[in-house]
């Protein structure tokens, strides 16, 4: 089972690209919107150094942006 989690915000447009290209593939994630959580940004600006979103955890790697080949060539 893959482990997928997306840091978003309200305003996004790749961020909805990237929610919906997860649900046509059928792939399960977590949703969190950095916007409502300082804490959560905090935690991704810690990890990848970077502030922009949407940023995805595919198991234990990062994908920055809406990258759907990147992502799909760590999915199991």
């Amino acid at each position: 089972m893959n482990k997928v989690t997306v840091y978003t915000t309200n305003s996004c447009p790749y961020c909805v690209m990237l929610k919906n290209f997860l649900e046509a593939q059928s792939i399960e994630y977590k949703d969190v919107n950095v916007q409502q959580d300082p804490l959560a940004m905090q935690y991704v600006m810690n990890q990848t150094g970077q502030m922009g979103v949407p940023q995805t955890k595919v198991n234990d790697e990062w994908v920055l942006g809406f990258d759907p080949d990147k992502i799909m060539s760590l999915v199991n």
